[in-house]
């Protein structure tokens, strides 16, 4: 008995090996036929078991003999094209390469023309939807579907996002930060000129953000601590913005967002029943968020179900719920009624055969509201990071929010008149400047299709890209390729070029020197299907324009972001009105007192702000991903924001 047991453990091991070796095997054998330069590594980076695991094993490997994982094991720690920007692409000489392991062949690039093919030529590179599994978990949507679902899912959620939306989304924006910087200065604070040191401000970025895309996207008005429901508000909504659990939930919806954000990865490896059962408190989180967000949607979908049974006109905004309601209801209701034949409609369901379920519904508005507003809020934390830590770079964005607006009240604020100004300001670069070195997302994965081997040309050569190939498109990286941007040599770290430098001030300068793709090139490659969504560049035309496939931080062609525009009129609209009257600086009480500081002189001031300076960039260089580029495991920059005229740091003009 014993023997067989070790006779069968023995065949197992034997095919195990026999299977990693042979994987390993045909993958290098693929690898050399792309042409590509390429590294060979014993396990691959998309590997779920090593990505949940990898701090545990990576210190055991280094302790082995630094030649044998040296040339490999960069490419298997998370975020390591943030975490290393250039330096292995230089090391390896090359804008592309690709990964050979057992399990999987992947192609790694910054190179803007290959990202370029990549992103336009959809049918042969469809997105990787493999890797998006955690964001099905309430139902299929617009991001984690491809071919022609993707096309229905794309046409029945594109509809919101228009410029009269992009308007209200300026409006609630404005009147949001305006809360938000109510939350900070309260009563005192105002008085005093200064908020003290903020140590939440990615949490209160968040809430801002969820605040705007909870009204303008779904018409739920969620509220600050202190401010009250207003009277006009839908009973049945009102639940939605309740700064308590309404009856039936233990969780308010805000906080049943944040909290399924936060358990997410828990959410994703076990199933609801066993997390109602493991005693760990990340379990009872996961499941608390889970069932209270779930709960929600549904009485959410009942009421929007409700509404269009009643005929209800569309609400001003984007009402993205009752839109994806009534791709499905209102013709069906309309069928049963009578209204239309069984066989004629108009709708994109029928014309194209599908029909979203309640779960898709559901699931393209957690991602509509994922989307629109953790992307977006990271991004306003790290540009006001950015900005705190680069005094010149914010002395110039108050200088134009000035010459923009002067004293007016920001509610008086026009969008058509002022949207375009803003975007090609300061306000604009700084915006782009922060998405330029932390996209929300660093890598984005591309497939070839299975079908068939396919060829890209890269720079005059044609490369066999080989049937089932993952690429991922580092978009951090190709973000500080030298190739395609305007550079100088680095002020602040010696360094060749200034690409990992916060300058804002690049968005004004002249294109590099090298050759952009040709527009015969352009025209073959360029998918024009309108796929709906803004269509225009996410750059100022009076700004640097980048290459194509040189800059995507909401992605390129038909899979770009639906919601780019609308985050870019969000971000610009609370930049303008915070730094109308307010700057933001670092706070400094890890090493000195406030009233150290008053009896400062400027070059002590200098220092002390060179300190926090240094510590908030190391802060900053240690985002990593789980669901888009953040600060997590207990990260923070503490920072203040004061009265303009009350600085102790930033109008310092020697600072920069």
């Amino acid at each position: 008995m014993a023997f067989a047991v070790l006779a069968a453990v023995g065949a197992a091991l034997a095919v195990v090996v026999y299977t990693y070796v042979a994987g390993l095997r045909k993958n290098i054998a693929k690898a050399r036929k792309t042409g590509f330069v390429y590294i060979v590594s014993p396990v691959s980076p998309y590997n779920l078991v090593w990505q949940l695991s990898f701090f545990i094993w990576v210190p055991l490997i280094k302790l082995l003999p630094r030649s044998l994982w040296d040339n490999w094991l960069f490419v298997v720690l998370p975020e390591w094209g943030y975490a290393t920007k250039q330096e292995h692409f230089r090391r390896l000489g090359t804008e592309t390469f690709v990964v050979a392991s057992p399990g999987d062949l992947i192609l790694f690039t910054e190179h803007a023309g290959l990202i370029h093919q990549l992103t336009q030529r959809r049918e042969i590179f469809p997105k990787d939807v493999s890797v998006y599994g955690v964001l099905e978990m309430f139902g299929r949507n617009v991001l984690t579907t491809e071919g022609a679902l993707w096309r229905l899912h794309r046409k029945v959620t594109s509809a919101s996002f228009n410029e009269k939306n992009a308007a209200h989304t300026f409006a609630e924006a404005i009147g949001q930060t305006r809360g938000l910087l109510g939350r900070w200065f309260g009563a005192d604070g105002e008085r005093a000129g200064t908020t003290g040191t903020i140590k939440t401000l990615e949490h209160d970025t968040m809430r801002w953000a969820l605040n705007i895309i909870g009204y303008v996207g779904f018409g739920l008005r969620l509220l600050w601590p202190g401010q009250t429901m207003p009277d006009d508000v839908d009973p049945k909504l009102a639940k939605y913005g309740s700064l308590e659990p309404p009856p039936g939930h233990t969780l308010t919806f805000a906080d049943s967002v944040e909290l399924t954000l936060q358990r997410i990865v828990a959410i994703l490896i076990f199933n609801e029943t066993l997390l109602g059962l493991l005693p760990f408190r990340f379990a009872k989180e996961a499941y608390k968020a889970k069932r209270n967000f779930l709960k929600y949607m549904d009485e959410f979908l009942k009421d929007k179900m409700e509404e269009a049974k009643r005929g209800g006109e569309p609400r001003d905004g984007m009402d993205i719920m009752g839109q994806l309601v009534r791709s499905k209801y209102s013709e069906k209701m309309a069928r049963a009624e009578g209204k239309i034949s069984g066989g004629g409609g108009s709708s994109s369901s029928s014309s194209t055969g599908f029909q979203l379920t309640d779960a898709e519904i559901v699931g393209n508005a957690f991602i509509m509201i994922v989307a629109g507003h953790e992307t977006t809020a990271n991004t306003l934390h790290f540009a006001l990071l950015e900005l705190a830590n680069n005094p010149a770079a914010q002395r110039c964005l108050q200088r134009d929010v000035d010459g923009l607006f002067g004293g007016a009240d920001p509610s008086a604020w026009d969008y058509e008149r002022s949207i375009g100004p803003l975007l090609a300001s300061h306000v604009g670069a700084c915006i782009n400047e922060t998405l330029r070195l932390m996209p929300p997302v660093t890598g984005i994965p591309k497939v070839v299709t299975h079908d068939t081997d396919q060829t890209a040309n890269v720079d005059g050569r044609a490369h066999v890209m080989p049937a089932g190939l993952k690429c991922t498109i580092l978009a951090v990286s190709a973000h500080r390729n030298p190739r395609w941007w305007p550079t100088r040599p680095s002020g602040r770290s010696g360094s060749e070029t200034d690409l990992d430098d916060f300058l804002p001030e690049r968005w004004f300068r002249q294109a590099p020197g090298g050759e952009a793709p040709s527009k015969e090139d352009d025209d073959g490659i360029v998918d024009r299907g309108d796929y709906g969504g803004f269509q225009g560049s996410d750059v100022s035309a009076a700004l640097f324009r980048p290459v194509r496939g040189s800059y995507l931080p909401f992605s390129d062609g038909p899979r770009s972001c639906l919601g780019r525009r609308i985050a870019m009129v969000e971000m610009a609209a609370a930049l303008a009105v915070i730094f109308q009257r307010y700057s933001v600086e670092l706070a400094v009480d890890e090493w000195a007192s406030d009233a150290a500081v008053e009896a400062m002189g400027p070059e002590e001031r200098r220092a002390l702000y060179g300190k926090a300076q240094a510590k908030s960039r190391d802060v900053i260089s240690k985002a990593d991903s789980i669901l888009t580029l953040k600060l997590h495991h207990g990260l923070y920059v503490p920072v203040r924001f004061v009265k303009r005229g009350c600085e102790r740091f930033v109008s310092d003009p020697l600072l920069q």
